[in-house]
């Protein structure tokens, strides 16, 4: 199995890929649940909590600045792929859109379907994360997340939350599905952050 989907990093990989990961020769598909389907069209993004309450629609979205990005993907469950190529806006430029309260510290992530993952502020605001909806040049499908995911290089994939519809800011860190199942608070590959200290 390691061989056919799979293989062991090489040294000269050992400064991008985290201790425990193989490298994938596809991108795997991990989902809980069911696929939401979710058109564009009828795609939404709300903002609450401890910021001022807004919601976006995928043409606002749009019309902010679109960047190219290139960033190694990270998943809990032991593999990596590198260099994969996406189009989104930055967080960094979305922030500018929205008014957040001095007391926020933590962000819950609200997704279709249901799902959620939390995140704290200062991890979020980094400049390398970003909302993508391509994927390849081609429109983000929905088994990856689409129209619409958050990405977030240096944690693990579960906290780039697909089909992602809203940002619930709060003075608190408050768990998510995987965090609340035995999934770590923060999710740092490089320390291997995988499981709670609970559940392991």
């Amino acid at each position: 199995m390691l061989g056919k989907f799979f293989q062991k990093p090489g040294p000269e990989l050992q400064d991008r890929v985290p201790p425990g990961q193989h490298l994938t020769k596809g991108f795997p598909v991990l989902t809980y649940g069911q696929t939401p389907t979710v058109n564009s069209e009828d795609w939404q993004f709300k903002v609450w909590g401890l910021a001022k309450s807004v919601t976006f629609s995928w043409s606002d979205f749009m019309q902010m600045p679109q960047s190219d990005f290139t960033a190694d993907f990270h998943c809990v469950t032991t593999w990596s792929k590198l260099d994969v190529q996406w189009t989104g806006v930055k967080v960094t430029d979305f922030i500018k859109h929205i008014e957040i309260a001095p007391k926020a510290a933590h962000i819950l992530e609200h997704c279709y379907g249901g799902y959620t993952t939390n995140i704290a502020l200062d991890d979020f605001l980094r400049e390398e994360n970003f909302f993508a909806h391509t994927l390849f040049g081609e429109p983000l499908p929905p088994d990856h997340g689409g129209p619409m995911r958050l990405v977030v290089p240096h944690l693990y994939a579960w906290k780039s939350a697909k089909w992602i519809n809203g940002l619930e800011f709060l003075d608190h860190e408050e768990l998510g599905f995987w965090e609340r199942n035995g999934y770590h608070r923060r999710g740092e590959p490089w320390a291997e952050e995988r499981y709670s200290g609970r559940f392991s």
